[in-house]
């Protein structure tokens, strides 16, 4: 039979009537890497195809897609938007598949940010 201790001093040694705080890690989780989706200028694809293109698979407004069609044109390519790995992915075979369906060269890429 084990005896009970009897003083508080008795009960912080013994292991079973010992109390503290319980320490747990947290491990953070980190953001997935973001990729950008960036259009490639060509000499055959009509500028209105890119605008329609930008229109429907990125939801741009006629006017950003204007102006991203243009930067396209004038610097050589352009950053269309930035997306999680699966949704670039995505987009990039959507207007890939789309291009070639219409028989125009477009080039779509995407590169991790």
């Amino acid at each position: 039979m084990t005896r009970r201790p009897d003083t508080m001093a008795d009960r912080e040694d013994d292991p079973d009537t010992r109390t503290g705080v319980a320490t747990q890690t947290r491990t953070k989780t980190a953001r997935p890497p973001l990729y950008k989706v960036m259009l490639l200028n060509d000499d055959y694809t009509p500028m209105e195809f890119v605008v329609h293109i930008l229109e429907r698979f990125f939801g741009l407004s006629h006017a950003q897609a204007f102006e991203i069609m243009l930067t396209v044109h004038k610097k050589g390519l352009a950053v269309v938007g930035v997306f999680s790995f699966e949704i670039a992915e995505t987009k990039v075979a959507q207007v890939m598949d789309f291009a070639r369906r219409h028989q125009h060269p477009l080039q779509c890429t995407m590169e991790k940010e």
